[in-house]
């Protein structure tokens, strides 16, 4: 009887020491994959904030281009009737955003939402403005029609989309 206790005693000894030293590895490894975790996120960050901070410059870029005041200087036309110079305005729009619309990998949906929602509005008041001309308006007045409805705004939808990116980056950093 005696060596079947002693044998019990020496296998719940070295089940007991196995246990331990699995506890004490499985512990260590946790920490060296939570370092190793971190440094990755350290390096990924390093890696990619060149291209982050590259897109949102891009954005902001993006929507002072197609801010009315920017769009209107840069593509203005006066010798175009209204109608023409709406459809043209409407165009740079959409082509200035589907020539950005990578950025939106490296900003947040909610972000990239805010952003998509600007150029609607952008196309919206374009197309707002452009229904109150009559048949013989020129771009001129199509102009001036956009500048007083942009006027008469708190704040335009592009310079919110502008203020929620900056605010993103500097969480971001």
């Amino acid at each position: 009887m005696k060596p079947i206790l002693f044998i019990l005693i020496i296998l719940i000894t070295c089940g007991s020491l196995v246990l331990i030293v699995f506890r004490f590895l499985k512990k260590q490894n946790s920490r060296e994959v939570l370092k190793l975790n971190t440094e990755l996120r350290k390096q990924r960050q390093e890696f990619f904030l060149p291209s982050r901070l590259d897109a949102y410059q891009r954005s902001v870029l993006l929507m002072e281009r197609i801010h009315p005041n920017s769009l209107i200087m840069r593509t203005h036309n006066p010798g175009l009737n209204a109608k023409l110079y709406q459809a043209e305005l409407a165009k740079a729009v959409r082509n200035e955003f589907e020539h950005n619309v990578t950025q939106q990998i490296f900003i947040t949906p909610l972000t990239w939402g805010i952003m998509k929602s600007s150029k609607e509005e952008v196309i919206k008041l374009i197309h707002m403005a452009g229904s109150q001309m009559d048949e013989k308006a020129t771009s001129i007045q199509l102009s001036e029609k956009i500048m007083e409805i942009v006027s008469q705004l708190d704040q335009f939808p592009t310079d919110i989309a502008v203020d929620a990116l900056k605010k993103e980056f500097q969480d971001l950093i």
